[in-house]
């Protein structure tokens, strides 16, 4: 749908909505949805966000397909959704990457990475990357500066990539109306926090969110937590081991060092997460999301998952003989998901949390 026809789509479906509000108490949408009179750009892009796709709306409503109005809320905010990721997206050039990223396409480019990884070492350290040795010492396959400068540039440019980001939904959801944002920004950060820790809106109304018409099961929030959960142990894991890196503790560390059990238990929940929420996708009535944004969910999955598996095997071999070959798969596939971080699935967290602190301060006043 061309973005001027999908955004009077969003102020036809909000406006019928707000006349109804029979779905006021499903989620933070429709109370928002009330506090305005009339639905421009910045509003939708505000309320796409602070959505979660429960799809509770869906099936409650009057008005929904086949009736004429065809009201799908789900759908309809889940595709304006993705058009505002593509516009707070930076560099703007790489913004198409949000339409045209794929499974394929994220698979090609850690494919490449990995190539270009194995060819540079095979031509520099060729003895280390077909014999590492015994002691599981990553940095005799990379060198540590290497490391370090290669995944510090790319990570800084992720950083500044989200951060503009951040900065440009922030402006946008400020400048939509509603009854203003002054004051309340401690309570309203609490209660963000409490939303995001324990997606309660997954489970609107004391209800699981529905995967069908009457089917409400818990699992797609709780592969959601895993994933979450699982992913800030992996960042926790890095963030000690550079800690111990940087007061003298050089790696390999032991099975039994908080490192290691960070990352295992983290890749372990980044291996249930992303498979549990695969499946969920297949099962999920296709009624409820965006057929767009089938192949970018696909993509940030399957990365994070590859991700999972290959760390906890590099854990599990880093004394063997594969560990060299093993080792620089796992980076460039880590390499491949930091790089599509800015333009995938990723950035919906960032700016939901966006959404949520605008709803939170308008509920104080």
């Amino acid at each position: 749908m061309p973005a001027d026809e999908l955004i009077r789509h969003g102020q036809h479906v909000m406006t019928v909505c707000n006349a109804c509000r029979y779905c006021e108490q499903y989620c933070p949408v429709f109370p928002a949805m009330e506090q305005r009179l009339t639905f421009p750009k910045t509003d939708l892009n505000y309320l796409a966000n602070l959505c979660h796709n429960c799809g509770e709306c869906l099936y409650a409503c009057q008005y929904a397909p086949p009736h004429e109005f065809a009201i799908n809320v789900p759908r309809t905010l889940a595709a304006i959704r993705l058009r505002s990721y593509e516009e707070y997206a930076w560099p703007q050039p790489l913004a198409a990457a949000f339409r045209r990223q794929n499974l394929a396409t994220g698979l090609g480019l850690t494919s490449a990475l990995i190539a270009i990884m194995l060819a540079a070492t095979f031509a520099t350290r060729g003895d280390a990357l077909w014999n590492p040795g015994a002691a599981g010492d990553f940095y005799a396959v990379m060198p540590h500066g290497v490391m370090v400068t290669l995944f510090g540039g790319v990570g800084f440019f992720v950083l500044v990539a989200l951060a503009i980001g951040v900065m440009r939904a922030r402006r946008d959801f400020d400048g939509a109306g509603g009854a203003g944002t002054a004051g309340g920004a401690g309570k309203a950060a609490g209660a963000s926090v409490r939303d995001i820790l324990t997606l309660r809106h997954l489970h609107a109304t004391g209800e699981d969110c529905v995967t069908g018409e009457e089917v409400r099961r818990p699992w797609r929030r709780w592969f959601h937590h895993c994933t979450f959960y699982g992913f800030m142990l992996c960042f926790a894991s890095t963030s000690v081991a550079a800690l111990y890196h940087a007061i003298g503790w050089a790696a390999p560390y032991a099975y039994t060092s908080l490192p290691v059990l960070l990352g295992t238990i983290g890749g372990v929940g980044l291996v249930i997460g992303p498979i549990g929420l695969l499946f969920q996708r297949r099962r999920r009535d296709s009624a409820l999301g965006d057929p767009a944004q089938r192949g970018l969910d696909a993509s940030f999955l399957v990365l994070l998952l590859l991700t999972s598996v290959t760390g906890l095997l590099l854990l599990a071999l880093r004394h063997q003989a594969v560990m060299g070959i093993l080792l620089l798969v796992h980076l460039g596939i880590v390499l491949g998901l930091f790089l599509t971080l800015p333009y995938g699935k990723f950035v919906h967290g960032f700016y939901r949390t966006v959404a949520l602190l605008k709803f939170h301060r308008e509920e104080q006043l």
